[in-house]
């Protein structure tokens, strides 16, 4: 009974969140910040563009549907690097832990890093800068708990601090999501997840850079006087992912899934996704989908710089007799211009 209780305020919580969160449309694009919480870390489900979200499983469950998390049979260790954008010198560095607590419930930690390089300094007497470099630094850290509440149904929560900062200015805020996900079929071929993701209060910024001096004219001579500026507020990029997978084929040797998934974005375009992976004895898979928004394939309508085309693969091997394996993953999602995005990751299950 305490389970389907716990089932029951899950679902409340996520379903009764969705209608406040998403209430927005396109016309709010550009609007929100932290919109670093919508890129993908992970190599293995980038390949997939983020269609898996129901069959997600393990620590890079935390982006998608943290509920995936609750898979993770006793410890998990996940690295990754992604080169964002070719050429651009920004790089996307992810790290994680998911470790099994009791029976039936998965701990998990993830920190994702995004560094945009060496930046000149400029200000309104130097336009041109020699007067040194700052590099802004993009932070989110996460902390998920997961449980298996049947054999059929998964859930979990997951706790994001989110930091912005340079030398002199800084914003930091919380957010958090709610997944749940649902396995049926013959050995579970069948399943569906729902997400709700990035919900929390607005940020803002603050700290030394929204300083400025001014002289105030008196009668006897003017005064320097420091004024502060005020930041307005930005709410946090929230969304809904609902999606579903089911396995074609289903071997001892051979695998192959399809997935689908649909995301109601708060502040973008909605996206729907369509993805294949084969595997072959779950040590070399191989995968590709693509994702549809509105007015994509036109120039004048686009609002994204993805093309929609995403592949990647993986290759997994034993390490011992008990069941430990080693994988690497890579990803590469096609760009219209920019020279694209690619991810290599690493994972260690033990």
């Amino acid at each position: 009974m305490k389970r389907y209780l716990k089932l029951a305020l899950s679902i409340a919580i996520t379903t009764g969140l969705a209608g406040n969160a998403l209430a927005g449309n396109e016309q709010r694009a550009g609007s929100a910040g932290a919109t670093e919480l919508l890129i993908n870390p992970w190599a293995r489900s980038s390949g997939w563009g983020g269609v898996n979200s129901a069959s997600v499983r393990g620590l890079e469950a935390q982006f998608l549907n943290v509920a995936g998390t609750a898979f993770t049979q006793k410890t998990e260790i996940m690295f990754s690097h992604t080169n964002w954008f070719g050429d651009a010198d920004i790089s996307i560095n992810a790290a994680g832990l998911s470790q099994k607590v009791g029976d039936n419930g998965v701990l998990g930690i993830g920190l994702m890093s995004m560094n945009f390089g060496e930046i000149p300094i400029t200000t309104v007497e130097q336009p041109e800068g020699g007067i040194g470099t700052y590099s802004p630094q993009l932070i989110n850290f996460s902390v998920s708990y997961a449980q298996k509440f049947t054999e059929n149904i998964y859930g979990g929560v997951n706790i994001k601090l989110i930091n912005q900062s340079i030398p002199d200015l800084n914003a930091t805020g919380i957010c958090f999501d709610a997944g749940i996900q649902y396995v049926t079929g013959e050995n579970d071929k069948i399943k569906f997840g729902i997400a709700i993701k990035n919900v929390g209060p607005a940020m803002r910024f603050s700290g030394d850079g929204m300083a400025f001096k001014i002289n105030i004219s008196g009668t006897n001579g003017s005064y320097p006087y420091t004024a502060e500026q005020r930041s307005a507020s930005f709410e946090l990029p929230s969304l809904l992912n609902i999606g579903g997978s089911y396995d074609v084929v289903s071997t001892n040797t051979n695998r192959a899934s399809i997935a689908a998934n649909f995301t109601s974005n708060s502040f973008t375009k909605d996206q729907i996704g369509l993805g294949l992976e084969w595997a072959y004895k779950e040590m070399l898979m191989v995968r590709g989908a693509y994702v549809y928004e509105e007015g994509m394939w036109d120039e004048s309508t686009r609002t994204t710089i993805f093309s929609g085309i995403t592949f990647g693969a993986s290759f997994e091997v034993p390490m011992n007799k008990t069941g430990s394996t080693f994988a690497i993953d890579y990803a590469y999602r096609h760009t219209t211009f920019m020279g694209g995005i690619s991810s290599i990751g690493a994972r260690i299950n033990l």
